[in-house]
């Protein structure tokens, strides 16, 4: 593979120059106008290719409000060249997405690392940048799809009340405008206008293209000269917009009234846009502010009780932007109280300097989130489109950089300037004679900011891994310690040192854990709350400087930690991992915050259709007893039983069921195996759980139909799920074939069968699609279905749902279908091999399941072999609709009056006929 410094040397193709190089990612530019990113990784066996076109909601006229947002959708609908985009996406195994934002729009594929894969990716992009159909066919369905979306909004007060608080903070500015849109803009944009839109800023010199990962910089660029060189250069002339947003000259207030389970209240405040130096400092003044659990919001809400849940965000934008803060609490909590404190806090930002340990935590925890990301060529790639947007990809290394400059000082002179009562948004307008008021910096001058920036030394490469079955089991090194820890490692050179492990500790049988669910669950989510050694605080901040995240969780028997760090901070993170696990300290007021916590999740979820819905189809499929472990509980019993709930509950279960007798760890990366090794035995390998573990075994239920329709008032968006059960565990001989029978009926990205006609040809649903579940061990596994919808299409959901069923049982797919499907999905599994999080939770899961990776080698040989008639014959015989259980939740009370008010009404002389 060519370096950069190699690739210079040579003469570059013509019509390409190169512009600046940066820490590893070298820009050129085409004579159209493209901008071209190159991001070479050896370590990764990926490549991701991201387009991102400078426009977003922010460029939208009158009337014009989500056409940005639409059009990212219509821009998968084909051209001449590509008329089916989600079949080829499916078929080259790839990640795909497209979003839309306030600045830009972006579009980014990652895929296995194959010169046909690169060769595709580039052609598709460079083709529907200036061909894609926009047609009126595909506007009529689509615009619906998008209005589904919307109306997914619509259903979370917390989201609406966002969406008022910035269009009351805005007068003219267009960053007050969500960019989902408006309703009846959606519903009534002319084609012309969205294939106007399209053809001026759907343009290779308004549009930035990068390319990361497994890549030869000299192919590459040979190639994107090929497919977008010949592109020509648009003659018209882009104005940038020009509306600057007057200065705020009072507190404005908003007051919103809709149905829902919690309380929220919330502040924004205009900001200086995110290329301003003084922007790192406010990120920071956020953070003193909302982490968890030193922030100074979250002492004064959460550890009070006066609140459940507190956050806060920059926006980091082109033009001025906002900063918005936010407490959710429950309904029996004062929120006139709550809105004092929030304030209050907020207004003594700036009179109350942070201190030199609060800036520093904040950075460090900034910094952290920053280096994680750059090791990540997939993230890196895709993160740079909002640095591109803001103005120039290099702007994320220069933020780093004032970031690490950032004083005590910088945060609250930051916080006096912008934290004023006269800048703020929150619910109700104050006349002010002697109003205080803050004019925001207009936009930097970003090619003068950063003309001689040469950014630092690249980081460090990892090796060019194999992600196949074989490479992996051939470099895993397998070991067991005798009634305790079994190990998986597998070391290998990354980009960064990263190491990712995964460990799971197994406790307790179905008798043992009986009437224990929900002590279970706290227990573990106790554990990251302090320790007899470390606070609450001092593991965040140490885990911080470890430059790690960890994250644990336990279900009904099993208590998992999840570790990201790098290979010289691995052994001191395990140590802090093993002083979580064996001495958590069980603090009462944390386990109060827990529960308050808990319960305001709870409530949240009460008259949410896709809960209400999931939670009803749960129940209906798993009917265990009431004291099983297993038993899924209503709100109300999950309410009751938060509240019933002891601290010494959770010290009981830690005395009585905690210890690493049925341990697994898995680690993959960076790391020194003995060391490692030693360390986790060292820590854990004594450790003896009191009470036997004992596997309990997932039960086969023949679940008879049982249809409900639940009404959820006041709710703009509708769920559907259905479901049946099935014998079936994944070694059977039919499971392959089931897999495969599957990805084509729905999921398949936006191209299965499911998603073909109920959003793709109807736009019925934004969400759409189907899952086959096997147990590894017990004949247990399950079908599944859902799609997000109107209530008003009920029927028509439902009846294009059954009938896709039944066309694939008495039609079957084809063989074309089936080709298609089963590239796709074996390049899909390569390219999730290759992501070291999962590939550590896959080989700690085949520790106790005692396979090594043949088993996927054998399953992807047998669905390489698969037929037609096996798959159309597997399906036919599992996929009953006879059997189905299907659950709907949403307003269906108004919009039965909706679709009867829609009804002609009868002429005089109608009726029944003689």
């Amino acid at each position: 593979m060519l370096c950069t410094s190699q690739l210079l040397a040579q003469a570059l193709p013509e019509g390409i120059t190169k512009v600046t190089s940066v820490e590893g990612i070298t820009e050129y530019q085409l004579k159209n106008g493209l901008k071209v990113l190159l991001f070479p990784d050896q370590s990764k066996p990926t490549i991701t290719v991201n387009i991102t076109y400078l426009v977003g909601s922010r460029h939208e006229g009158l009337g014009e409000a989500g056409m940005a947002h639409l059009l990212e959708h219509m821009v998968f609908k084909g051209t001449p060249k590509h008329p089916n985009i989600p079949q080829e996406l499916t078929a080259h195994g790839a990640r795909p997405n497209g979003t839309t934002w306030l600045d830009r729009t972006n579009y980014f594929e990652t895929f296995a690392a194959t010169d046909e894969n690169l060769k595709w990716a580039l052609d598709l992009e460079a083709d529907r940048m200036i061909n894609s159909y926009i047609a009126k066919k595909d506007l009529d369905t689509e615009f619906s799809v998008v209005r589904n979306e919307f109306e997914m909004g619509e259903n979370s007060p917390q989201s609406v009340l966002n969406e008022r608080v910035m269009s009351a903070a805005y007068l003219w500015h267009n960053y007050g405008k969500s960019t989902i849109g408006n309703r009846s803009d959606l519903e009534r944009v002319p084609i012309e206008n969205l294939q106007a839109f399209y053809r001026k800023y759907y343009q290779p010199d308004n549009a930035v293209l990068l390319v990361a990962g497994k890549i030869d910089e000299a192919k590459t660029l040979a190639l994107i000269k090929e497919y977008f060189g010949s592109i020509p250069r648009p003659t018209r002339q882009l104005q940038d917009t020009h509306t600057i947003e007057p200065i705020q000259d009072g507190e404005r207030n908003v007051v919103l009234r809709r149905v829902g389970d919690t309380q929220v209240v919330s502040a924004g405040y205009h900001i200086m846009p995110g290329s301003h130096p003084d922007f790192p400092g406010l990120d920071v003044l956020v953070e003193v502010l909302t982490m968890e659990p030193s922030g100074r919001l979250y002492k004064k809400l959460i550890d009070t009780k006066k609140a459940s849940q507190q956050y806060g965000y920059l926006m980091y934008l082109k033009e001025p932007g906002y900063a918005y803060f936010a407490a959710e609490l429950l309904k029996d909590k004062s929120i006139e109280d709550a809105r004092k404190t929030l304030l209050n806090t907020l207004d003594s930002a700036a009179i109350v300097a942070p201190t030199k340990e609060e800036v520093d935590r904040a950075k460090a925890k900034l910094l952290k989130d920053f280096e994680l990301a750059f090791k990540s060529t997939e993230r890196l790639g895709i993160q740079l489109s909002e640095f591109i947007a803001t103005g120039d990809w290099r702007l994320g290394f220069l933020y780093r950089d004032q970031l690490e400059k950032v004083t005590p000082q910088d945060v609250q002179r930051i916080a006096k300037y912008y934290l004023k009562p006269s800048n703020r948004t929150v619910g109700m307008f104050i006349p002010d004679p002697n109003p205080d008021r803050t004019e925001v910096p207009e936009s930097v001058d970003v090619a003068a900011l950063l003309k001689d920036y040469k950014g630092r030394a690249a980081i460090a490469q990892g090796e060019a891994f194999d992600p196949s079955p074989a490479n992996i089991d051939g470099r895993t090194k397998r070991f067991e310690q005798p009634n305790t820890i079994e190990f998986a490692l597998l070391p290998k050179t990354t980009r960064g040192n990263e190491v990712n492990a995964r460990m799971t500790l197994r406790v307790g049988d179905q008798k043992s854990l009986m009437n224990k669910a929900t002590i279970a669950s706290f227990t573990a989510a106790m554990l990251d709350k302090g320790t007899t050694n470390r606070t609450r605080q001092q593991i965040k901040d140490e885990l911080d400087k470890l430059k790690a995240q960890v994250s644990v969780g336990g279900g009904s028997n099993n208590v998992n930690v999840n570790i990201k760090t790098t290979k010289e901070n691995l052994p001191a993170v395990v140590r802090l991992v093993s002083d979580m696990l064996k001495n958590p300290v069980f603090d009462a007021s944390e386990f109060e915050k827990l529960k308050q916590e808990e319960l305001a999740g709870i409530e949240s979820q009460r008259s949410e259709p896709q809960a209400i819905a999931f939670n009803t189809f749960q129940r209906t499929m798993s009917p265990y007893q009431k004291e099983d472990i297993r038993y899924v509980k209503t709100f109300d019993e999950e309410v009751e039983a938060v509240k019933a709930l002891k601290l010494d509950d959770l010290k009981k279960f830690h005395k009585d069921f905690y210890g690493a007798s049925a341990a697994t760890v898995a680690v993959v990366g960076d790391f020194d195996e003995p060391l490692v090794r030693k360390v986790i035995t060292d820590e854990l390998g004594t450790w003896k759980s009191k009470m036997p573990f004992s596997r309990i075994a997932a039960e086969y239920r023949d679940i008879k139909p049982t249809p409900q329709n639940l009404q959820t008032p006041d709710k703009a968006n509708a769920m559907f799920v259905a479901g049946l059960t099935l014998p079936l565990r994944d070694d059977d001989p039919d499971y392959p074939a089931l897999m495969m029978g599957n990805y084509m009926l729905g999921g398949g990205f936006l191209n299965s069968r499911l998603a073909t006609r109920i959003r793709q040809k109807e736009g019925i649903s934004y969400g759409v699609g189907s899952g086959i579940s096997a147990h590894p061990l017990d004949k247990s596994g399950t079908f599944t279905a859902y799609a997000i919808y109107n209530p008003e299409n009920a029927e028509k959901l439902q009846k294009a749902f059954l009938e896709e069923l039944d066309k694939m049982r008495t039609e079957g797919f084809t063989a074309e279908e089936v080709k298609a499907a089963k590239s796709g999905f074996l390049q899909s599994r390569q390219v999730t091999r290759a992501q070291d999080p999962s590939l550590s939770t896959t080989l700690n899961n085949y520790l106790y399941l005692n396979r090594t990776m043949a088993w996927d080698a054998d399953l992807e040989k047998k669905i390489e072999a698969l037929t037609p008639e096996q798959i159309n014959a597997a399906m036919k015989k599992h996929i009953d609709p006879a059997r189905l259980t299907i659950i709907q939740a949403g307003d269906f009370e108004k919009a039965a009056k909706k679709i009867a008010e829609k009804q002609p009404a009868a002429t005089v002389g109608e009726g029944k006929k003689n």
